[in-house]
């Protein structure tokens, strides 16, 4: 980035210079032409000729250097032909060196012979500088100077936090969103496990009120179902068979078949007064409950009577 913006402020330097120079050199040209200095073709560019330079003295220099015989940890030079192509050994292709070496329009052959040119190179100079003890591996306690300053790195490290910080927060949002649908989807199972049990009671409530069932196990609720899952099998809620209830009123009614006129006195009812109860038809006995509270407020008249007296 800075040497972005480095660039940047030269570019525009080097433009203000041009621009500043071009009206200087406008400015001069206008007082040329007012003088009448300038002529047709005086302002004409001309290709200057190369002046080509005959450096004996360096060329033999260079040439006495070429002819130094140092050793090769000096020179480090190598000529060496490529490698084998081993892929065309194994299609049984005839090789690029047999034909004369590769085409040199085709792009892929020139570089494939430039790699394998490359290792076989690398596979000949590695045993030498072996030799000659030259360190071919970095040692591990190597330092390099950084070529960034600490303030540019400053900026990078503080880029790639922010980064972090906002792939943990889209994250963390994303796994409360995670939780939410998690938790509305459990809320919504446990409401339907509330409304199906509430139902299985209410169905329950409904067979006892209708005699269809003597027993008040739905009731119990938690612990029942604790005690089924904790024991063996969980028991019918209904019995085989007639209720209490439905043994009563079948005893009382019947089975069905004809009704009207079965509460009918018959001769032989009408004889039988062995259920007479005399206090009971009569009501001396006094009953027992709110029923049979005797009333012990005095009359209206009574009332009146006592208040005249007073």
């Amino acid at each position: 980035m800075e040497s972005a913006e480095e660039e940047s402020l030269l570019g525009l330097e080097s433009e203000e210079e041009e621009e500043e120079g071009s009206e200087l050199s406008d400015g001069e040209l206008q007082e040329a032409f007012t003088k009448g200095l300038l002529k047709p073709g005086m302002n004409v560019l001309v290709d200057k000729s190369k002046k080509l330079v005959n450096n004996v003295e360096g060329l033999k220099q260079c040439l006495a250097d070429f002819r130094k015989d140092l050793s090769w940890v000096e020179r480090l030079d190598l000529t060496t032909l490529p490698v084998k192509d081993a892929l065309s050994q194994v299609e049984g292709k005839v090789s690029t060196e047999t034909n004369g070496g590769p085409d040199a329009e085709d792009d892929f052959q020139r570089e494939m012979f430039f790699y394998r040119q490359a290792q076989a190179t690398v596979l000949e100079a590695l045993p030498l500088m072996k030799m000659h003890d030259i360190n071919t591996r970095r040692p591990d306690d190597y330092f390099a100077e950084m070529a960034k300053s600490d303030q540019h790195m400053q900026k990078i490290r503080q880029k790639l936090t922010a980064k972090q910080m906002i792939l943990e927060k889209s994250e963390k949002a994303k796994k409360l969103r995670e939780q939410r649908k998690f938790g509305k989807k459990v809320q919504i199972e446990v409401i339907q496990k509330r409304q199906k049990e509430k139902k299985a009671m209410m169905t329950a409530v409904k067979k006892y009120q209708k005699g269809m069932s003597d027993k008040l196990d739905f009731l119990e609720g938690d612990q029942k179902k604790g005690k089924d899952s904790s024991g063996g099998p969980s028991k019918a809620l209904n019995k085989k068979g007639p209720s209490a209830k439905r043994k009563y009123k079948d005893q009382k009614f019947g089975f069905g078949g004809k009704k009207s006129g079965k509460k009918w006195n018959t001769k032989e009812s009408y004889n039988d007064v062995s259920g007479f109860k005399a206090r009971v038809a009569h009501a001396k006995g006094g009953q027992k409950g709110k029923k049979g509270k005797q009333n012990k407020r005095p009359g209206k008249s009574v009332r009146k009577k006592m208040k005249g007296r007073s």
